[in-house]
Formats: structure tokens, C-alpha cells, sequence
């Protein structure tokens, strides 16, 4: 029988308390839109996006229990990504 593969079963304590911070950082996005921050609101609405998805893609998406490599894989994608729709907004801001 293979043993090397393994299931990772999270807590339900666990998982609840991830759930829990989910709807504060959503009650805090809520939070940033109500106030003047001018340039920095997008910035901390981003921000909290961010670590948002971080926390679904590393427990529900048990990313947090895969090899490094997985990891590696996912951050690369992640920052092309990014680097394409960076690529998008300067080429609208400078038309």
C-alpha cells in the first residue's frame, strides 16, 4: 500500500476560525470604502483582497500542505498575472 500519500483533514475549529477572519477582513474592506483615504483606499481595498485570497488559497485550497514546488508554481503564475494586468493599466493610463 502507498503511504507517501497522505490526506490533510483540517479542524473544523480550524477552518472556522479562518471563516472568522474572512468576514473581519470583509467587515474591513467595508470599512476602508466609508472612509477619506483618498489615493490609498484602492490600495488598502487591495490589500486586504490580498490577504484574503491568501487565506483561501492556503487553507481551503490546502495549498498550505502542498510541496514547495506547487508553491513556486503558483506564485510565478500569480506574478505574471499581475505583471499582465499592470501592463493593461499603464497602457490606459498613458493613452
Amino acid at each position: 500500500m502507498d503511504t507517501e500519500h497522505s490526506e490533510h483533514i483540517l479542524s473544523y475549529g480550524k477552518l472556522t476560525a479562518v471563516w472568522v477572519a474572512l468576514l473581519v477582513l470583509t467587515a474591513a474592506t467595508i470599512m476602508v470604502t466609508r472612509v477619506e483615504l483618498g489615493v490609498w483606499k484602492v490600495w488598502a481595498a487591495l490589500a486586504i483582497a490580498s490577504i484574503k485570497s491568501g487565506l483561501v488559497i492556503a487553507f481551503f485550497m490546502h495549498m498550505k500542505y502542498e510541496p514547495r514546488l506547487f508553491r513556486i508554481i503558483l506564485f510565478v503564475a500569480l506574478f505574471t498575472l499581475a505583471g499582465f494586468i499592470g501592463g493593461t493599466f499603464f497602457d490606459v493610463l498613458y493613452r
